[in-house]
């Protein structure tokens, strides 16, 4: 049996239907060989057809998972998902720079659900650009969220190639522009740093079980970083594992559905 190698905060809402969130941050740690640990925003009521209902934790409550977590077991990597106010980015800023200031941050700016749902409040974007996205070590936006951080349009490769720029603009280390709304019969990441930019490019696989790839995404490139990787092997890593995870995937739900997190992809495939 590998040993357990990485330890990853992850700060995020948890996903009842078990495809995305919390649960799915933690099953993509723990295969890839790492050890998860959470402090968790929000409860949602959610499956593969949607979010019915999202209760949000104390701010409190938050700030003390974290602490408890930080002091006892240590930190080499946190990921930020589901945040949903500005005060829950504030209240998760502060922790970090009280207790994680050394930990690599990977910022996941979860904004919608994949069924529609908002999962971010409109008054809260401006935290996350101005508060969180300054301290990461790497930002995973899809076009989307990117298209909401930048008010830039994001529908080509150039696009993304643009826009990650002008986030990196924001401060943070790296930007993986995630391609997967753009059309086309191949899938185009483009990771931007400081040193320049690296293209990822896979063939698009036809299938509505999708759930929870943004979250698995960022999960992975945590725990590759927890494990001492370089941000550009993380991420190469990161999407081996989600591409194997859509293919396997078991067909549950009558919606978008899961992925398939047991299958472990290692760092030398």
């Amino acid at each position: 049996m590998a040993e357990m190698h990485g330890r990853v905060l992850i700060i995020a809402g948890s996903d009842s239907g078990g495809g995305a969130g919390i649960q799915a941050d933690i099953k993509t740690v723990t295969a890839l060989g790492g050890f998860a640990m959470t402090a968790i925003t929000a409860l949602t009521a959610q499956n593969t057809c949607g979010v019915f209902a999202v209760h949000e934790t104390p701010l409190d409550m938050i700030e003390q998972q974290i602490d408890v977590v930080a002091d006892d077991l240590g930190v080499d990597c946190v990921k930020t998902g589901m945040l949903a106010t500005t005060a829950v980015i504030e209240t998760v800023a502060a922790r970090l720079d009280a207790k994680m200031s050394t930990s690599a941050v990977v910022v996941d700016p979860v904004m919608i659900a994949k069924g529609g749902h908002s999962l971010l409040a409109g008054d809260a974007v401006a935290a996350m650009r101005t508060t969180m996205i300054p301290r990461a070590t790497v930002l995973t936006p899809n076009a989307p969220e990117a298209e909401t951080l930048t008010g830039q349009t994001v529908k080509t490769v150039d696009d993304l190639r643009r826009v990650g720029t002008q986030l990196m603009a924001l401060g943070p280390q790296a930007v993986l522009m995630k391609g997967g709304h753009l059309a086309g019969p191949q899938v185009t990441d483009v990771l931007v740093t400081q040193n320049g930019q690296h293209v990822f490019e896979s063939p698009r696989i036809d299938t509505r079980h999708t759930h929870g790839t943004g979250c698995t995404t960022a999960s992975a490139i945590a725990a590759g970083l927890a494990q001492g990787l370089s941000i550009e092997a993380a991420v190469a890593r990161a999407r081996k594992f989600v591409l194997a995870a859509i293919a396997a995937a078991p067909g549950y739900g009558s919606g978008h559905g899961p992925l398939n997190h047991a299958h472990t992809v290692t760092a030398d495939c």
